[in-house]
């Protein structure tokens, strides 16, 4: 079984204020400290990031001074998240029959987390690492509450999701057609109905948006680096 990662990259940094998939983390590019798990890993068999059309020739020249034999590959990506995914399977290997897309933004994700999102796909159409809500979750509309939801039974998703590539570009396909946009790969998969299994992830696994991310991230960073990270 080949298993392709997707990094998506391409995002305008909109809400951070800048292009924070490029910013510099302990002296690399943010994503940098991302792809090298998945290059360390030995569940993954090649790597394909996503980043601005502009970007693309000189990212790929970076990553290759990194890349320490296993394939990676640099395109463009699209408008949407779920473009520069399409655009990720679009070069993938033919043989490779699950994609494991995670967050350029997530730097902190761990071996562990890769190898049971990926196992978890044996007994489901995919996988969605995430965590349970500790805290009392609201429905509103209109700035009012209008139910109180059982947290119980509430996730919060994270990355990586993993999919079979086939089923996963049926609910690419399906989300063109019917013009769906989702917030994640899960969300376009959920739609058609496929099994999804959720696999417990790491509150150090948080994605980086805002500025007050990026400072906890330093201090992640600099606690991995002393070997002090709980």
């Amino acid at each position: 079984m080949k298993v392709s990662a997707i990094i998506p990259a391409a995002g305008s940094g909109e809400r951070f204020g800048e292009e924070k998939q490029f910013k510099l983390l302990s002296g690399r590019p943010l994503f940098f400290h991302t792809l090298k798990l998945f290059l360390q890993s030995d569940y993954i068999d090649e790597i394909i990031v996503a980043v601005p059309s502009a970007n693309v020739d000189s990212t790929h020249r970076d990553v290759l001074s990194m890349s320490a034999g296993k394939p990676v590959k640099v395109v463009a990506g699209g408008t949407r998240r779920q473009d520069s995914v399409k655009n990720g399977i679009d070069v993938s290997d033919s043989d490779s029959t699950l994609v494991c897309v995670h967050d350029a933004a997530r730097p902190f994700v761990t071996e562990d987390l890769i190898q049971r999102s990926i196992s978890a796909c044996e007994f489901a159409d995919g996988a969605v690492v995430g965590i349970p809500s500790k805290d009392t979750v609201k429905f509103s509309e209109n700035g009012l509450v209008k139910e109180t939801l059982d947290r119980e039974k509430i996730w919060l998703a994270q990355t990586p999701q993993c999919f079979h590539k086939n089923k996963l570009l049926q609910a690419l396909y399906y989300a063109k057609t019917e013009n769906l946009t989702g917030t994640d790969e899960s969300a376009l998969m959920e739609a058609m109905g496929f099994s999804i299994k959720l696999v417990e992830g790491d509150s150090n696994n948080f994605k980086i948006t805002t500025k007050d991310d990026w400072i906890r991230a330093e201090i992640v960073a600099v606690r991995q680096a002393q070997g002090t990270v709980l």
